[in-house]
């Protein structure tokens, strides 16, 4: 009762104080500018769902990571799986298991992230972040059927500025950064660098004896530099080095009793295994861009070069005194990638278009890769080389108060893999199976769109674009058959959306429905063999809303919904018909309120609410629901000439709910609180 009684005081208190500080004065909307569709324009005017998350409101509401954002936007469910992979499921699209894909692709600077197990970059020198809903192939390819979220960095001024930030919390949280960019010769040449440092003891506690306590403890550290080069007025060229490391011991959840309804499972803190189990993830990029600006057309050229490793070592059961003591599962591989695009895009002309071309070579050597248990080890080593070839273009034709769009992409990915399966992780003299297969596909991923401007403030839109990710081949091949690879999964989205502005509020709306073929979807073969599936067919419908407020100068109420309905059409899996039943890892709905008080000087504040519905996992032959739930986080600072002093609550009433379920459960982070400082110069 007091700890309600303190929570609720909590929030009236920070409620009320914002409304009286607030003033009567009126805030208007600046104009904001986004990349969408790979040129510059007003995102009032871009015909499909967009949402923009300024450096301002990532501070404001403590968004230090791709959660983070993946929380705000309508209809997106951000899952961290037990086995350490990261994905963002989105109008029913989740990530695919054995391409290791992402649905929503990240680019920061245009370096991607899409792969599962490397798929949260650094947020230490972020301008703004746009999120772009519905299908992306089209001038983004790389697998962007759900979406695709474009980090932009900040741009360096002559005069060096910088931060120095560092913050503490409680499971002994601790976190250090820096950034700072300036003019090494005014207007010509430019150089930044910033870095991080991060310490978490995890809300786990591991009760094996001689075993670390802390169970779910992670450290992680970033460092990325640049330098932008200028030798005249049309030519410019940015050279961008970046390292990424994290390391997370055992995991977010625990074991489970399948007998146990889900909705009973609680957030146990205490958990017994036997083998030291951690993650290590480690990113190392490189990226060059040219850009050379004529009257009328603007050029660009970016090269990438990106190596990421992952050492997976888990317990096999996270179980102690069971028959498996002793086993663990791991995942080592090594995926090193190149990209080239060239494009050409209009600039200061009626007709806006875009163009060009783009390659990429990925090489992902993998093994051990496995998994030791009572019924023994299965190791598969594997090289998979991927290639992608594709043209593009775009072009926005505008119609008196119309405008068109049409757009196309044209690609060609072929696959190969080489293959050894055996039944050890150090003796790897007999493979049992060799497989050597090649697989390619051509697609074409059409885009078309129609705006229609009803007056200075209100624009409403239609669209219909598709989707495409590639198939693959299953890591576990014990035989040439079907169960070795997997077809390409394939997606159309018709969307119909309004854009309304006034001067001190914002209204988005869209409806949409997409109809998917050949879903990729995880499955068990008898023998328990893990392998990628196909759907045949499947939809998702839904509407999303977002809106902003501003009620008077420095005090805003932004408001989000996401409502979806997601089945299986035509699956069935072991014998299990699933037709009619929803797709996995996609809440029924999705909601968030926020009330904000920001000032350039004194006090400052914000109290937000989080949603999620019910959401369903395959469990016993089903697809079983799990209630979901709603959190409030608060952060209360205070700035004095240049420094920043805050304090914040992450789920303030320790709410707790399922968010993942595979081999064991996820739960949603309970209570988290700290301090923090920033000085910026």
């Amino acid at each position: 009762m007091k700890k309600d009684l303190l929570v609720k005081s909590i929030l009236l208190s920070v409620i009320a104080s914002s409304f009286l500080l607030a003033k009567n004065e009126p805030q208007k909307f600046e104009e904001v500018t986004v990349t969408a569709n790979k040129i510059e324009e007003n995102i009032q005017k871009v015909p499909q769902s967009i949402t923009v998350i300024s450096n301002e409101e990532l501070e404001e509401k403590r968004i230090t990571n791709i959660e983070g954002v993946v929380n705000e936007i309508p209809n997106m469910n951000f899952e961290k799986a037990l086995n350490g992979s990261l994905s963002t499921n989105f109008r029913g699209l989740s990530g695919s298991t054995f391409t290791l894909s992402n649905p929503v692709v990240i680019y920061i600077d245009g370096v991607p992230y899409y792969d599962r197990y490397d798929y949260n970059p650094s947020f230490i020198n972020v301008s703004q972040v746009e999120i772009l809903r519905g299908p992306q192939g089209t001038l983004y390819g790389k697998d962007s059927t759900g979406g695709v979220i474009n980090i932009i960095t900040k741009e360096p001024e002559n005069e060096w500025h910088g931060s120095i930030n560092a913050e503490a919390g409680n499971y002994g949280y601790t976190k250090g950064a820096f950034n700072t960019s300036g003019a090494l010769i005014d207007n010509k040449l430019y150089a930044g660098i910033n870095g991080s440092l991060k310490s978490d003891d995890g809300w786990l506690t591991n009760k094996y004896s001689g075993m670390n306590k802390d169970a779910n403890r992670t450290k992680a550290k970033r460092l990325s530099a640049f330098t932008i080069y200028k030798p005249t007025d049309k030519l410019s060229s940015k050279f961008i080095i970046s390292h990424d490391y994290d390391k997370e011991y055992g995991r977010r959840g625990i074991n489970i009793d399948n007998t146990v309804p889900i909705n009973d499972l609680k957030r146990d803190k205490n958990v017994s295994f036997d083998v030291p189990s951690y993650i290590t993830r480690k990113t190392n990029s490189q990226s060059l861009k040219f850009d050379y600006e004529l009257e009328k057309m603007k050029m660009e050229s970016v090269t990438i070069h990106k190596d990421f490793d992952i050492d997976i070592v888990h317990d096999s059961d996270f179980l102690s005194g069971t028959s498996s003591d002793g086993l663990a599962s791991l995942i080592i591989s090594d995926v090193e990638t190149w990209s080239q695009e060239l494009k050409f895009s209009s600039k200061n002309q009626d007709i806006k278009w875009v163009t060009g071309l783009f390659f990429d070579d990925e090489k992902r050597e993998q093994g051990p890769y496995g998994n030791a248990s009572s019924r023994g080890t299965a190791n598969v080593v594997s090289i998979i080389d991927t290639n992608t070839y594709a043209a593009f273009g775009q072009v926005m034709i505008p119609l008196n108060d119309f405008e068109l769009t049409l757009g196309g992409r044209y690609q060609r990915i072929s696959k190969n893999i080489k293959s050894d399966f055996y039944t050890s992780f150090t003796d790897t003299s007999n493979s049992l199976h060799k497989y050597d297969d090649n697989k390619s596909w051509n697609t074409f991923l059409p885009k078309i769109a129609l705006s229609y401007s009803i007056n200075n403030n209100l624009m409403a839109y239609t669209s219909v674009s598709k989707g495409f990710i590639p198939g693959g081949f299953n890591f576990y091949s014990t035989s040439d058959g079907s169960d070795s690879s997997f077809e390409p999964e394939k997606s159309t989205n018709y969307e119909f959306g309004i854009k309304y502005q006034q001067d001190d509020y914002t209204i988005n709306a869209a409806i949409f429905r997409m109809e998917m073929e050949d879903l990729h979807v995880y499955s068990t073969l008898p023998g328990g063999v893990f392998v990628t599936d196909n759907a045949e067919k499947a939809h998702s419908q839904g509407i999303e809303f977002d809106a902003r407020y501003y009620l008077g100068n420095n005090l805003e109420i932004t408001a989000s919904v996401g409502l979806i309905e997601a089945k299986y059409d035509d699956y069935t899996d072991a014998s299990v018909n699933y037709d009619g039943q929803k797709i996995t890892g996609t809440p029924k709905f999705t909601t968030s309120l926020g009330i904000s008080y920001f000032a350039q000087k004194g006090l400052y504040g914000r109290i937000g609410f989080k949603g999620r519905g019910k959401t369903g996992f395959r469990r016993n032959g089903k697809v079983e629901e799990t209630d979901g739930g709603f959190t409030a986080n608060t952060k209360v600072g205070y700035k004095i000439n240049d420094w920043d002093i805050y304090g914040y609550i992450t789920n303030i009433t320790d709410e707790e709910y399922v968010v993942s379920y595979g081999r064991g459960v996820g739960f949603n982070d309970p209570r988290r609180f700290g301090v923090g400082v920033k000085y910026t110069f």
